[in-house]
């Protein structure tokens, strides 16, 4: 079939800020892809720190921020990250862990293009 769009598959997981563990409560600020077949990971983050106060009055905007941001900078290869592929990358970030940024789990889809994909579901999900 001529003209058809390529597409491809992709993984993402929301990250999400857990400002209190006591209270279980969350906030999405940011979201990681990856397109193995596109050679494709990076994270979008944004963290809205008035929502977070509302929830989490004492939280520590500073730290969800440097957190978020850090996980961006592993996608990109930065720090202990640097030494392993995409793929073990984004394995690594959306490990369960229990730290004040945490990855949701893990959803797959088709795309023809990972980086608007990865827009599009930040300003779905996270703004």
């Amino acid at each position: 079939m001529s003209g058809a769009v390529e597409r491809h598959v992709f993984e993402y997981a929301l990250l999400r800020a857990v400002p209190s563990i006591e209270r279980g409560e969350i906030i999405n600020v940011g979201v990681l892809l990856y397109c193995q077949s596109r050679d494709y990971l990076a994270a979008r983050v944004s963290v809205d720190a008035a929502r977070l106060r509302a929830l989490a009055p004492d939280c520590e905007v500073r730290s969800v921020e440097d957190a978020a941001v850090a996980v961006g900078r592993a996608c990109d290869g930065e720090g202990p990250a640097g030494s392993t592929s995409i793929g073990q990358r984004f394995r690594w970030l959306t490990a369960p862990r229990s730290t004040v940024v945490q990855p949701g789990p893990v959803h797959a889809g088709l795309t023809a293009d990972p980086a608007a994909e990865l827009d599009r579901l930040h300003a779905l999900l996270v703004r």
